[in-house]
């Protein structure tokens, strides 16, 4: 027996149906027909490879990492082009926090959705 992976993320919302149309409008995530977001793990893994992951991670309780959020998490979004995404965002009027950093591991940027959650946005490098 063994955990393959993370099966869903599950967060509370004040106004789920802003937060979704936030997600859909500004990222550009697709509602499946259950008025959820989801992944397919080939896409990622055909462009990736073993680049393509979900890390699940556990931080200090007094990380300054998921600041200015006050939330006790953060999502890593794993995205394919992280410049296209960072015009969309701007055209939306949402701001990045900090600046976009690049490491051999991939690119990330960080913004805050709707209802106060830091996202990290993750263009992961082949592996």
């Amino acid at each position: 027996m063994s955990v393959l992976g993370v099966g869903g993320v599950f967060v509370k919302s004040n106004d789920p149906e802003v937060s979704k149309a936030w997600y859909r409008d500004v990222l550009g995530m697709e509602l499946s027909d259950y008025g959820e977001f989801e992944f397919r793990h080939g896409e990622a893994a055909a462009r990736y490879g073993d680049g393509a992951r979900t890390i699940f991670a556990r931080f200090k309780a007094d990380t300054e990492y998921f600041q200015p959020s006050t939330q006790p998490f953060m999502i890593n979004l794993l995205v394919d082009d992280l410049d296209a995404l960072l015009e969309r965002i701007k055209a939306h009027g949402v701001e990045l926090i900090g600046e976009p950093e690049s490491h051999d591991y991939g690119r990330f940027a960080w913004i805050m959705d709707p209802d106060g959650m830091k996202i990290e946005l993750w263009e992961s490098v082949e592996l």
